[in-house]
């Protein structure tokens, strides 16, 4: 019997891309959608680099975990909420924390389906919802998501 493969494996590559797209100073073309965070690793006390789509509502930075609170990054954040963001030409210390209300989620949701309708419609096919549920729909759907408040510590610049 085969061996299923991971669609996560494809998603690797694109963690490179995007920091390299950083690294030569297109951060704020880049920075439009995804971010750099990083974490401190769990396990091995390594800072961890992770590139995320984010969304910024009243200075605070949200992050939607595709995997969950499986993702290495949300667990990495669980063991020590103290992060640093890239965004665009920014640089700051942060402290994380995950939501765990449906309603403020929902709220999160509705906001990026308002910023990237097509692209967050698309998502919700994904979890067999309309490309614009309703608002229950968002609160149920909430319940299984993974959410990180980033708020900021101090500014780099």
């Amino acid at each position: 019997m085969a061996k299923k493969k991971s669609s996560w494996r494809f998603i690797r590559p694109a963690q490179y891309v995007h920091r390299a797209l950083y690294a030569l100073g297109l951060g704020p073309l880049v920075g439009r959608i995804i971010l750099l965070l990083t974490t401190t690793g769990r396990k091995s006390g390594q800072r961890r680099v992770t590139p995320l789509q984010y969304e910024e509502i009243e200075g605070v930075i949200y992050l939607g975990a595709a995997r969950g609170r499986q993702s290495d990054w949300v667990r990495n954040i669980v063991a020590d909420p103290h992060v640093e963001v890239r965004v665009k030409a920014r640089r700051f210390a942060g402290l994380a924390e995950l939501c765990d209300d449906p309603a403020q989620i929902a709220d999160f949701l509705e906001e990026r389906l308002r910023r990237h309708p097509k692209m967050v419609g698309a998502m919700m096919k994904m979890h067999h919802l309309p490309p614009q549920p309703s608002r229950a729909q968002l609160e149920a759907l909430a319940k299984s998501l993974a959410v990180v408040m980033i708020r900021p510590l101090t500014e780099d610049r």
